[in-house]
């Protein structure tokens, strides 16, 4: 039987343990690039003992950020600093992995700590933003256009492009984030693409685009190398995306060439009522993991060693990603091995600590 501290394998690439650092935006570069910031944050994360350091969303285009302030990986500048973070991360015992994003109808935001306020173009925004469909957000939110046919295509083509600088950089770990409302999920629900063409209406034609993205992005990855997508599990209501339909994606993603899913969910829509609770996700992993035979990655208020270990030992999930537990305390892996009993695998420089 699997416990947090056992490792695990995908492909050809072995995590230390089943602990992995979620993508968390930290709203701190300019112009897509990754600093200082950024390297300590990560870091200090493979340091504090994780198994795997998932960068927040990088955006594939400039407008696909949700701020001005998002991590991008546009350009082929962006690849030397991110390498560098990438090499200390793997110095330190930990894989590096990436999210790829695109923001659609929810880019051109401030950063949380500013409102997050739409933004014109006055105020650092940008116009247009795309969607699925030409429906807003909020009543606050502009109308995004809808993305045509040669539009799509131009961002697999971003996906792609953005793939081959993850690799550049030395990512191990590729993850498409499909999920919380932004433009792949915009796709798959109902309650935002209202399209009439092969992107829009069936259960086929909503799930395209991610399909078409995975096998572009499959064809450019390392076989070697895993390929995660997270996604929403449920839209949280009626006549929207739900756990039945999420099955049915992961199998054939899985067919794709997928290893994991990580599996989230809501945030297509504002003012849904979502019944909170430690481990209020893990529910979906589980489903999926049992339903579609594919890994998953449990998220959703964990926070105690216990906790975690229980959803590796219970067959829940193949991995657990830690989010805020792990801004409150970089050394969380660290702390659960000792609690839990298993061997001491902190840095030798921090060993007087545990005495």
């Amino acid at each position: 039987m699997a416990h947090l501290f056992e490792p695990f394998k995908l492909r050809e690439v072995t995590f230390r343990n089943r602990i992995a650092m979620s993508p968390m935006c930290q709203y701190s570069s300019t112009n897509g690039f990754a600093n200082d910031w950024h390297l300590v944050h990560l870091a200090s994360r493979a340091v504090g003992g994780a198994g795997l350091i998932i960068t927040e969303a990088a955006a594939v285009e400039p407008r696909g950020r949700i701020t001005p302030q998002d991590l991008g990986i546009w350009s082929d500048d962006h690849i030397e600093y991110l390498a560098k973070i990438v090499g200390l991360i793997h110095n330190f015992g930990a894989v590096a992995g990436i999210q790829l994003a695109h923001a659609g109808r929810k880019a051109s935001t401030a950063k949380p700590s500013r409102g997050g306020k739409v933004l014109d173009e006055s105020q650092e925004g940008w116009r247009p933003i795309v969607s699925s469909s030409a429906i807003a957000f909020s009543k606050d939110s502009p109308i995004p256009e809808a993305l045509s046919l040669a539009g799509i295509q131009q961002v697999i083509q971003a996906f792609v492009e953005a793939t081959q600088r993850s690799l550049q950089a030395g990512f191990k770990v590729i993850e498409i984030h499909a999920a919380h409302g932004y433009l792949l999920h915009q796709f798959l629900s109902p309650l935002v693409n209202q399209r009439q063409d092969n992107y829009g209406g069936s259960f086929e034609n909503r799930t395209r685009l991610l399909r078409e993205v995975v096998t572009a992005v499959r064809e450019v990855w390392p076989q070697t190398h895993p390929l995660f997508v997270r996604i929403s599990a449920t839209d949280w209501i009626d006549k929207g995306w739900d756990i039945e339909q999420s099955v049915v994606l992961s199998r054939e993603l899985k067919s794709l060439g997928v290893d994991l899913i990580d599996c989230s969910s809501g945030a297509i829509i504002p003012g849904i009522n979502i019944p909170v609770k430690p481990g209020y996700q893990t529910q979906f992993a589980q489903r999926i993991r049992q339903d579609s035979d594919i890994a998953t990655g449990a998220v959703g208020l964990i926070t105690s060693p216990e906790q975690a270990d229980k959803i590796i030992r219970n067959g829940v999930a193949d991995i657990v990603l830690l989010g805020r537990e792990l801004l409150r305390n970089p050394y969380w892996p660290h702390v659960a091995a000792k609690q839990l009993g298993y061997e001491k695998h902190w840095p030798v420089q921090y060993d007087r600590a545990w005495l």
